[in-house]
């Protein structure tokens, strides 16, 4: 069964964008080489990435038409990519799939897949699939900024979820990226 994986750029603060959709300059202060190969070895070893319909929309605008390093940008264009939206039923980005039943959708790609399934940005969903037990490691890059207010990463209100720290990594321009299972308990 493969891994479900969230991952996302948050500031020490814990937004994960500005008071605006899409205001996200402060990943110019955690991007570096160390990001870079993070990147680029995701592209061999993810099964799919998954956005909510707000992230995909950004995304596909920002990659379908991205002059930055060619492997990266392969890697966002190629790989499968499975969109949770109520509202849009189809896309014409490459390798794109819309689904209304993500939850079941991921189930059965969980099932299936060989490699991590990869979920970028896109905090409801990730705060759905948290609450429907399906995230099996959460991976956030911190970067060094104190943003003041925005949109928090992690939904308020939600139960305790206990994470397990499996790896953390310091960047040179000082961003941390900490890595951690959920713990769940196995019944006796």
């Amino acid at each position: 069964m493969a891994k479900l994986c969230i991952w996302n750029l948050v500031t020490l603060d814990g937004y994960f964008e500005g008071e605006k959709k899409w205001d996200i300059q402060f990943h110019e202060r955690a991007w570096g080489p160390e990001l870079s190969i993070l990147s680029k070895d995701w592209g061999t070893a993810t099964e799919a990435l998954v956005f909510g319909r707000i992230t995909y929309e950004g995304m596909k605008a920002y990659w379908t038409t991205a002059e930055e390093d060619e492997d990266i940008t392969t890697f966002m264009n190629d790989t499968p990519k499975l969109v949770a939206s109520r509202t849009i039923t189809a896309s014409d980005w490459k390798n794109t799939t819309v689904t209304a039943d993500i939850i079941g959708d991921l189930r059965r790609l969980k099932q299936t897949a060989t490699k991590p399934i990869r979920i970028f940005g896109s905090a409801e969903l990730c705060d759905s699939l948290l609450k429907a037990g399906l995230v099996d490691e959460i991976m956030i890059g911190v970067a060094p900024v104190l943003l003041g207010r925005g949109t928090p990463f992690f939904r308020p209100g939600r139960d305790t979820t206990a994470l397990r720290l499996q790896s953390s990594m310091t960047t040179a321009g000082g961003s941390v990226v900490l890595t951690y299972a959920i713990e769940t308990t196995e019944a006796a």
